[in-house]
């Protein structure tokens, strides 16, 4: 069964709304600071910190896209953007799903990007087991 975390723009988060081709290109920054990070280090830490290709598929390509494994510890995470009704406004969010056939390490990056990002944008972030982790400032 597959298993979903949505990090949601609430208020207080940094941006209220996202597209896909900045969410691209969120983790392709992040892949550039672990290239960094592993330079300093002297070790390719580039590919053990972010193990996966973006793909994206030609029917999907506004919806979502998705993180293919280079590694056999890792098969796949999909990602995408969306919009939902909370109260009378209109609650943007990224969703992140294991599908059927995710690993136990798909799962730890999953977290791992989720809680980067959230933490960056200042959201609220529901994670795979349904705890909840607030980013956001609250009063």
């Amino acid at each position: 069964m597959a298993q979903s975390a949505y990090i949601k723009f609430v208020q207080g988060s940094t941006i209220p709304s996202l597209s896909l081709e900045q969410l691209k290109d969120q983790l392709m920054h992040y892949k550039d600071q672990l290239n960094l990070t592993g330079q300093q280090l002297g070790w390719e830490y580039g590919d053990a910190g972010f193990p996966y290709t973006v793909e994206t598929k030609p029917d999907a390509a506004d919806k979502w896209f998705y993180l293919k494994g280079k590694d056999p510890l890792y098969h796949y995470i999909v990602m995408g953007t969306g919009t939902e009704q909370a109260g009378e406004l209109d609650q943007h969010y990224v969703q992140v799903v294991l599908p059927e056939g995710s690993t136990h390490g798909d799962k730890a990056k999953g977290n791992e990007f989720c809680k980067y990002l959230a933490r960056l944008w200042k959201a609220e972030l529901h994670l795979f087991n349904g705890r909840v982790m607030y980013f956001n400032p609250r009063k």
